[in-house]
């Protein structure tokens, strides 16, 4: 009963949350600077955590140029932004999502079809526009979720765009505990689970952490012999560097 009030609690919290930031992005966002939507941006997506009951804890400071991190959850985007607003490359599909869909694109998403050569190589383009201004862009070069339990290989062709730009690649970590700091799956977003049972799992979790680590970020230098130069070799560091910090076991 108490599980099914507090979630019914959240759940209401939510709605009314999203209905703040459709009000926010349609009659705020046009008339202020990128700056401060930046900040308004960070802060409704403290509150959409807070409206979840999801606490964050953050280690580390100052992501900058090309963003990167494992993939678990949708919830994912809303805790990098809580951290390092940004704009994000995500899945076509997410363009299609109820008020999150609509607000993603009012967001400054970058959409990626895939399985299209073209797709990429567009988003990639805009990457790199975005990178030369000093702005954040946030990827996720798994390309699909896992249940946090282990890190996929990284897929390496959005990763051209900070060579391209000169920007730095930070690396983020990504995990979701439970109030006994073990690994919890409730935010996973996987399988043939739909969103909306996705999002009673987190809200009908007694406690649940998003742990996000910002790592130190790497330097893809262009040169003929730095192997960051290319980059599959910028993706699997990446990779490595997230995979330890979440002690995700190597791949065989």
């Amino acid at each position: 009963m108490l599980t099914a009030l507090r979630a019914g609690l959240r759940l209401t919290r939510l709605a009314l949350h999203l209905l703040a930031g459709l009000s926010t992005v349609a009659c705020v966002h046009p008339w202020v600077s990128s700056a401060r939507r930046l900040w308004l941006k960070q802060r409704w997506s403290r509150q959409l955590l807070e409206c979840l009951g999801v606490e964050l804890q953050v280690a580390g400071t100052a992501a900058a140029g090309l963003l990167v991190a494992n993939h678990i959850s949708f919830l994912d985007i809303y805790v990098i932004n809580a951290v390092a607003p940004a704009a994000f490359v995500a899945k076509d599909e997410v363009r299609r999502w109820p008020l999150i869909g609509w607000l993603a694109t009012q967001t400054d998403t970058i959409f990626l079809e895939r399985g299209s050569r073209s797709a990429v190589q567009h988003a990639r383009t805009k990457l790199v526009e975005q990178l030369r201004t000093d702005r954040r862009v946030a990827v996720f070069p798994e390309g699909t979720t896992t249940r946090g339990d282990r890190v996929l290989p990284f897929h390496g062709a959005l990763f051209q765009a900070a060579i391209d730009a000169g920007a730095p690649v930070t690396p983020l970590a990504l995990r979701y505990t439970d109030g006994n700091g073990r690994r919890s799956a409730a935010p996973a977003y996987v399988d043939a689970i739909t969103l909306w049972q996705a999002l009673r799992a987190i809200v009908s979790a007694n406690r649940l952490v998003a742990r996000i680590e910002v790592l130190p970020p790497i330097r893809a230098h262009i040169t003929d012999h730095h192997p960051l130069a290319d980059r599959r070799h910028l993706a699997a560091h990446a990779h490595r560097t997230i995979a330890h910090a979440v002690g995700a076991p190597r791949p065989d």
